[in-house]
């Protein structure tokens, strides 16, 4: 697609959007990033991610970033281990020796990886979609939060769960999963709390069982992330006339729902450094589809939200971006484009999002400690 006045519009500066920018920079075609954050540095974009051969790692191939990557990614973080809920190791893989697994990075250093391949002023940051108004073959014109608007030949939805650029094609609205994670963590891990950092090794640490369940998540910096994790109403604090910012009030709670546990794991919840964040989980409806519309598709969580035991979110996100950017490159028209890049999405997802509402339903199950240790025990 040779078209300089092209104008295309990307709605969030995540992974799959970025990463969809990137490649279209590099092919010479101009794009612009709409982002909500006020800067890049705004909020703490979460942990680790394990990049995957066939989706984030093609992607950043595909972008020209796979150098910068393996400088920066921890290859000793795809360490899986399940802990059981007496607090001690079942089950311990170590990532392969041959350098051909998933490398970890944290996803501020894949973010800012990203961020700083575009060209300057490629993101224009505090421009909070609210909603975008179609003009007429397949141009719309975007209305942003301080009163600004755009026009845009192609606008993508990479604006995540909440989606707003969704609501052109498809009225979905994520659906709560049955599961919240109460998210907490610990700086100078191995100084400060090295039982815990023992305890988690040097990638990812699973305790799953009757509904309830740890993971943590070693980051860089000697951070550990970790979420506890419960089957339970999606309004539980409310219930209990809890103050989510009450940071007392939620570890006396939380050691209530986890009563009869290890002390070991329980250590996750008494010794934060950085508070509790409330984090129910949701999901698209499977499948989530929508009929071809002109100048406007979707990527990444706006396309398929779904648990994060399917360990995929972001790298097909990743690679998403770096599907439609090919398909806009390959296609003469952007009607062509967005029609063979659907055609590939839509069942991929489907089948993604299939299989990480398996892993959350088995994650968090009654006997989800022995369907755990089965799966790790058959897949390693």
């Amino acid at each position: 697609m040779n078209t300089p006045a092209l104008r295309i519009a990307i709605i969030g500066a995540g992974p799959g959007g970025l990463t969809c920018a990137r490649i279209l920079q590099q092919h010479g075609i101009p794009v612009t990033v709409h982002d909500l954050d006020a800067s890049r540095t705004a909020r703490n974009q979460g942990g680790t991610l394990d990049m995957h051969p066939d989706t984030g790692q093609h992607a950043l191939r595909e972008a020209g970033l796979w150098d910068a990557f393996t400088a920066l990614s921890r290859p000793e973080g795809e360490q899986m281990r399940l802990v059981s809920r007496n607090g001690l190791i079942v089950f311990d893989a170590a990532p392969p020796q041959d350098g051909q697994g998933n490398p970890e990075i944290d996803r501020g250093q894949l973010r800012d990886l990203l961020l700083d391949s575009l060209t300057p002023g490629t993101v224009r940051w505090g421009h909070k979609l609210t909603h975008a108004e179609p003009l007429g073959e397949g141009t719309h014109r975007l209305h942003f939060a301080d009163g600004s608007t755009a026009d845009a030949d192609l606008v993508v939805g990479a604006d995540g769960a909440w989606s707003k650029v969704r609501r052109l094609l498809s009225d979905a609205t994520p659906i709560y999963t049955g599961v919240t994670f109460v998210e907490t963590g610990f700086d100078g891990a191995d100084h400060r709390h090295p039982e815990l950092a023992a305890l988690t090794g040097n990638g990812t640490m699973m305790a799953l069982d009757n509904n309830q369940g740890f993971v943590a998540q070693r980051n860089s910096g000697g951070h550990i992330r970790t979420y506890v994790g419960m089957r339970t109403d999606e309004d539980w604090y409310q219930r209990r006339s809890l103050d989510l910012n009450d940071g007392h009030a939620v570890r006396e709670a939380l050691l209530k729902e986890f009563a009869g546990w290890s002390d070991r794991l329980l250590g996750f919840i008494t010794d934060t450094d950085t508070g509790y964040t409330n984090r129910p989980l949701y999901s698209l409806p499977v499948p989530h589809t929508w009929p071809h519309t002109s100048g406007v598709t979707l990527l990444g969580d706006a396309a398929h939200l779904m648990s994060p035991f399917s360990g995929m979110g972001a790298n097909l996100a990743m690679r998403d971006g770096a599907d439609l950017a090919s398909a806009l490159i390959e296609h003469p028209t952007i009607d062509d484009a967005i029609t063979a890049y659907e055609d590939i999405l839509l069942p991929r997802s489907s089948e993604a999002a299939e299989g990480a509402a398996e892993g959350i339903d088995s994650a968090f199950a009654p006997d989800s400690a022995n369907r755990t240790l089965a799966h790790m025990t058959q897949n390693h």
